[in-house]
């Protein structure tokens, strides 16, 4: 059976994309290649514990067993060593991706206190969207009670075409929240 979101993507994005931008062909319409979670772990330069902590929270939310991610150069002022683990990720493709998306939308995102939507500013060129986290602890996954360290996470929504508008348009369909626009373009 196929997650949610992936059958909404066929069902409802494909032919609203195609009468709203007159784009002919189904294969014009841009489409999700993937998702990539990072978690930049800075602290564990001095307490390897973080970054186990970390790997293991990314682990629960993604249900994928995230890759480290090693410094590539030393930067004595911040006691850093070549190689050096400071980070984790994980790349989540096919219906493990479609079902972190809802997961992200429907629980985690109305979680956050204060949330006033996603901002339009954080598309790249290529149509593709970035949003941070600032904790882990707004997945329903994550038992509060285990959590020692609070930890950020940069989530970055992969298209494979397309400009933003069109990107934008295939995330709005499939229920992402973003803010109301206001007269100073935001």
């Amino acid at each position: 059976m196929r997650p949610r979101l992936q059958q909404k993507y066929r069902e409802e994005v494909i032919p609203q994309m195609k009468e709203k931008f007159g784009i002919k062909n189904v294969m014009a319409v841009p489409k999700i290649t993937k998702i990539v979670i990072n978690m930049g772990v800075g602290k564990a330069i001095n307490d390897m514990r973080i970054m186990d902590s970390a790997v293991q929270d990314l682990t629960t939310i993604c249900g994928q067993k995230p890759v480290i991610t090693r410094s590539k150069e030393a930067i004595s002022n911040f006691k850093l060593r070549e190689g050096m683990p400071i980070g984790c990720k994980v790349t989540l493709r096919g219906s493990r991706m479609y079902e972190f998306l809802d997961r992200l939308i429907t629980f985690a995102l109305p979680r956050i206190r204060d949330f006033n939507g996603l901002s339009f500013k954080s598309f790249d060129k290529g149509g593709n969207f970035t949003l941070g986290l600032q904790e882990q602890s707004i997945f329903p996954e994550i038992d509060l009670v285990k959590v020692t360290h609070t930890q950020g996470m940069d989530i970055t929504i992969v298209f494979d075409k397309g400009p933003k508008e069109h990107t934008c348009e295939v995330l709005r369909i499939l229920g992402v929240p973003f803010r109301k626009k206001t007269h100073l373009g935001e």
